[in-house]
This record gives C-alpha cells, structure tokens and sequence, in this order.
C-alpha cells in the first residue's frame, strides 16, 4: 500500500468519526434532554437581601443518583440550633432542631416550632464555629421563623423552585437528628400539597411536599434539597406511632417560605392577602352535580360579603380551576398560591359555572388585625347578655365547612337564655355579617344597630341552620 493511499484512508476514517460524534451529540443527547426537562428555577439575588430570583437554566435535578456534589454543597450551610428557655432564675429547658443559611450574611431559616418561646438560641455551623442569633421574625401560620447571626462571607444555599419539582424526584434532607450533626439522608418525592393538620394557628397554610428521606427528631427547620444542591423546602414534620421515623416525612415548599422571609425581613411580619371564600374538594358526586365531566378543582361552598372574592362576582358552587394559570385540585394548593401574595395583589382565576369557563379578576385584601385588648373588652357583653363562646378549632372548621364562634356557657335568666339557645350552637354569623372569631363577635355586638341582635348559626349534632333574636337592651 502506497503512502498516498495510506493518508487518504487516514483522512476517511477521521472524517467518519468527527461525523458520528457530531450527529450523536445534535440528536441524540438532544433527544435526551428534550424528554425530561423541568421548569426554570428563580435563584435567590442577594445584591439587596431580597430574594426577587434570577432566571436559572432549565436542569435537569433528577438526572444523577450519585449524590455527592449536592451534599458538599449543602452541608456547610445547614447548621445545628440549640433553644435555651429560661428566666432570671435559670435554665428550665432546652431544644434543639436544624437550620439553613440562605444568604452569605448570616440569614438563617428554621421552624418556629424548634426556636419558640426560648430566651437564647445558640448556632453551631458545620465547621465548628458558634453564635448567638436573633429572631428577626416569625410565620405561626406557616411555622416558619427568620434567625440572623453577625458576620459575612457564610456559606449558603440557593432557593430552588418548589413548583418545578415531581413527583419521584430523589431528594435530599440534611440535618442534626438527635444532635447528630450534618447528617444526610436521599429518598424521593412521594406526593405534593399534603393537609396533615399539625399547626397550630388561626389561619394555619399546609401544602407540604411529602418524602420518604429519613428524617427524625432534630431535623426540623433543616433542609430537603434536590440533586443540584438547590433548596425546595424546610423539613418540618413526620407522621408516626413509635415518634421515630416510619416513611412518612413533611417540608413546607421552599417558594411559599421564600415569601415569608421576604416579608419578614422588609416588614418584620408577613402581610397575606384575603381571598374571601370556603372551598371543598370536588369528588366524583360534586362533579355529576356540577356538570363536570370529571372531578377537578375545588367547590366555593362561601362567600364572604365585601370581599374581595364578592366583589369580583364569584359564587357559590363556582368550580376554580386555575389561579394565575395554575392548575388547583386541592385546598391545600389554593391555600399555598393564594399565601404568596401580599393584599392588593391581583388573581386571575378560571371558574367553571353552569357548564362554560370564565375568567375573574380577584384583588386580595388584608386581614384585619385584632386590637390585643378585644377579649377584656368582649366580657362586659359576655356578662350583659348571659353567655361564652370561644373561637373554633381547625378541627371543628373542617368537621363543619364553616367559620365562626362555639358558644359553652349559657347564664340562666338572661336574654340568651330567653331565646331557648343551647350550648354548642356555633355563631356564624350576626346581624347577617359573617363571623370568623370573636374579634367579628366583639365588633358586632359593639356596633350593633337597632333594637334586636340576631344570631345565625348551626349546631354540629342537628342539620339546618338556626337564628336567635334577642334585644340589646
């Protein structure tokens, strides 16, 4: 074979190689990452400590099963928190939990659960060094609370994009179980928008994202993070017999605590729009009934009068579909979504009525706040018309599919005991202004106008509603 041959078969075979690896990487790996990408994820910017989020590139967070990157990532940043509760007198109890660094100044993220009623909190970083935090604010709705520890340069983690991840996604928890520090553990995403009625608040928001990662007494407030080291909740509960871990873990989603700690860092509370209605679920039944062609979203079972919610026209038996574009199946996501905005925030929602699609525009307003001396000045009225209520239980609100106040004393010979109520009528409503609590209670009977009060409500045992009169006077 002549050298000229020998070159030109060379060439060929370069040629050949060059054209099989340039094809491969055009179809095939593109191929690849078109069946499997995932939503863009917001990067927390900390020019102004305001986690306003950068577009990231679409990842793919599921694709490796080796873990190792994400965990050098992380551990640094997930610290050990020690609660100290005492007085002046001395030490009378002690808690520890976990916590996240979040910004390269010392912002730390943890439940409120594990950092409650203590008098010092003590951070011990991965790398052995300690500090004294301050409570910059607290969540009771979302159990979320915002520690800062002085310094800077502190290793963080980014704020990933809750909604962007799936179900069957590895993940991992990162924590100190039982003071054991810097402890990692992987599962997957079991489910998402999980309601295990665990908080305790008025207003409580549960949508949490539910893993199977091992997490156990002293991992609440510490991270669950996807495969690229991005945080996409607060590992903040377990549901077990023996109170050790039996599979079954819960992290509040990582873009509802992104806005609690916006909030909490420019106004030291969150300020939360109010959308004005109850929902149910829409099974099977609710579908036929509504004219559904399958169950779907969530049934308006209330409208508060003069809410924003009123006065964009929605109804009861209005079927909402989409919030902003957002899918909704269940009253743990519309709870969620609707927790992100600020009151004056404008929604767009999708209702299903009578057989057609329409789109409203909702304004959230605020809550009203409650004056701290309302329950001193609702006991003169308590004792005027000769009867107690207390607010409902989150249980009893559910149990009922309604708001309002549970009356459990009744004094004989006054005017409530003239209308033939009886104890356990639950206040719905009082001279046709609903009643959330007795706050509403306290402002109504305050400003009741005219001769007569009327009561409207339900008893839990008795079907129907039921109205009392009685007179102010």
């Amino acid at each position: 074979m002549t050298t000229k041959n020998l070159l030109a078969i060379l060439s060929i075979s370069i040629l050949s190689a060059t054209l099989a690896v340039f094809l491969y990487s055009t179809f095939v790996e593109k191929k690849n990452l078109q069946q499997s990408t995932y939503l863009p994820v917001k990067l927390a910017s900390y020019d102004d400590a305001i986690f306003s989020g950068k577009l990231q590139r679409k990842f793919l967070s599921s694709a490796p099963t080796n873990f190792i990157e994400a965990a050098k990532r992380v551990t640094p940043a997930v610290v050990n928190i020690k609660a100290i509760q005492g007085s002046e007198n001395g030490i009378w109890g002690r808690g520890s939990g976990s916590g996240v660094i979040i910004s390269p100044d010392g912002f730390i993220v943890t439940n409120l659960h594990v950092i409650d009623n203590s008098s010092q909190i003590h951070v011990a970083l991965d790398d052995q060094r300690e500090y004294e935090a301050k409570i910059i604010g607290f969540d009771k709705s979302s159990d979320i609370a915002l520690l800062k520890i002085a310094g800077n340069n502190f290793p963080h983690i980014i704020i990933g994009n809750s909604d962007s991840v799936q179900v069957g996604e590895w993940v991992l928890a990162v924590g100190n179980p039982f003071n054991l520090q810097s402890t990692v553990t992987t599962g997957i995403i079991s489910a998402k928008s999980r309601n295990i009625n665990i908080l305790d608040a008025d207003n409580p928001i549960e949508s949490f994202i539910q893993t199977d990662a091992v997490i156990n007494p002293g991992n609440s407030g510490g991270a669950l993070v996807n495969t690229n080291g991005e945080l996409i909740g607060i590992n903040t509960a377990i549901i077990t017999e023996s109170g050790r871990y039996e599979g079954y873990s819960f992290a509040v989603p990582s873009n509802l605590v992104r806005k609690v700690i916006k909030d909490l860092k420019e106004f030291g509370e969150v300020k939360r729009g109010f959308l004005g209605i109850n929902i149910k679920q829409v099974d099977d039944t609710e579908a036929k009934r509504l004219g559904l062609s399958k169950p779907n979203g969530v049934c308006i079972t209330r409208v508060v009068k003069n809410s924003g919610a009123a006065i964009a026209g929605l109804q009861i038996d209005d079927v909402i579909l989409k919030i902003n574009n957002k899918p909704i199946n269940s009253t743990p996501e519309l709870q969620e979504l609707v927790a992100r905005f600020h009151p004056g925030n404008k929604l767009v929602i999708d209702v299903f009525r009578e057989g057609r699609v329409q789109q409203l525009t909702v304004q959230l307003q605020g809550i009203k706040k409650e004056p701290k001396d309302y329950l001193r000045k609702l006991k003169p009225f308590f004792k005027k018309y000769g009867f107690e209520a207390r607010n409902l239980t989150n249980a009893e609100k559910r149990a009922n599919g309604t708001e309002g106040v549970k009356v459990i004393s009744i004094t004989k010979g006054k005017k409530i005991a003239e209308t033939n109520m009886e104890i356990g009528y639950i206040i719905t409503s009082v001279n046709n202004q609903p009643i959330h609590g007795l706050f509403d209670l306290f402002a109504q009977l305050r400003s009741a106008p005219g001769e007569n009060i009327i009561f409207e409500g339900i008893y839990e045992e008795y079907q129907g509603i039921y109205q009392y009169s009685f007179p102010t006077e």
